[in-house]
């Protein structure tokens, strides 16, 4: 018989800066990221981002989005998933 299987599940709320969006709430088990939800923001664009990366990894998301900017601003939906995520590590 097998063990008793607990999942290892992160919850995060991250409150962005600088975008259009005010809030993300990330929720990662066992190594990779299960959903991600926008709060404001471009809502076909996040959602967009949302189903992207569930099922990979934080680190595959950050060396993906970080970075990325919006317009003439310092940073952007995705570049603040990728912050959010590097929080989390």
């Amino acid at each position: 018989m097998l063990p008793d299987y607990k999942p290892i599940i992160i919850y995060m709320t991250y409150r962005t800066q600088g975008t259009c969006s005010r809030q993300i709430d990330i929720e990662v088990e066992n190594g990779k990221i299960k959903s991600v939800k926008f709060e404001g923001g471009c809502h076909g664009n996040t959602q967009g981002i949302a189903s992207l990366v569930a099922g990979m990894t934080p680190e595959e998301v950050i060396s993906r989005l970080e970075g990325i900017k919006c317009g003439n601003k310092p940073t952007s939906c995705p570049d603040q998933l990728a912050k959010t995520l590097r929080q989390l590590l």
